[in-house]
């Protein structure tokens, strides 16, 4: 009898084996575009990780250097960066590495600066460069930033991870001093050195006192207004 209405009759071994058979085949099919497709997302997820954690870094250098490591919380960072406090702790899982990547940022600008201040010296013996990488940093730190994110770096450097940013800056500050000048290490020294009483000079304002003890000390050092 002719099967009626809706019922085709009992399927036939080849009928079922045909239809799993043609299943398997679009099941890897269908399993690799997912893959890819979880692939993708993840890859745009860390590209739009690597491309926000340096623009939050910059935005932690001027929090940090306003309020310091202590008076700086994680969502004052956030709020400047316009992200959730969430996502810079993804970004960066603790505040001491927050810091740390703020002052990496700044001794980045920092070198930087001394390398423009290197090529634009009218001569290129050691002492002219070294005279030109010091103007560079005196107009650099004009707004005191980079000055200020340094000095509570330095009140703070008994944080193990803060510590060794800070010294790994400064190594990176000096041997770029050093072999881009190819002055001698008393030059490199004494460079240095004037560097940290420029610090000195501007956070305490010795330019502003007209003392016999304050001229000595910033007797030949001029900032920019």
């Amino acid at each position: 009898m002719p099967a009626t209405g809706g019922f085709t009759g009992p399927r036939s071994a080849m009928e079922d084996e045909s239809e799993a058979l043609e299943f398997g085949s679009v099941l890897p099919t269908a399993i690799s575009e997912c893959t890819v497709t979880l692939m993708a997302a993840r890859s745009s997820i860390l590209s739009t990780a690597e491309t926000r954690r340096p623009l939050v870094a910059s935005m932690a250098v001027r929090e940090f250097a306003r309020g310091g490591f202590h008076g700086t919380t994680i969502a004052d960072v956030a709020r400047e960066s316009k992200i959730s406090p969430a996502y810079v702790f993804k970004l960066f899982p603790s505040k001491e590495r927050l810091f740390v990547a703020a002052l990496d940022d700044c001794f980045e600008q920092i070198v930087a600066a001394l390398s423009a201040g290197a090529d634009s010296a009218p001569a290129q013996d050691p002492d002219s460069v070294l005279f030109a990488m010091g103007s560079a940093y005196a107009e650099l730190i004009q707004d005191r930033t980079l000055l200020m994110l340094q000095v509570h770096a330095q009140s703070v450097a008994d944080i193990p991870e803060i510590g060794d940013a800070l010294r790994a800056g400064l190594a990176k500050v000096t041997t770029f001093a050093k072999t881009r000048s190819g002055g001698s290490d008393d030059a490199v020294q004494h460079f240095i050195a004037y560097g940290q009483l420029c610090h000195l000079i501007v956070t305490a304002r010795i330019e502003e006192i007209p003392e016999a003890w304050a001229m000595l000390l910033s007797r030949g050092i001029r900032h920019p207004a």
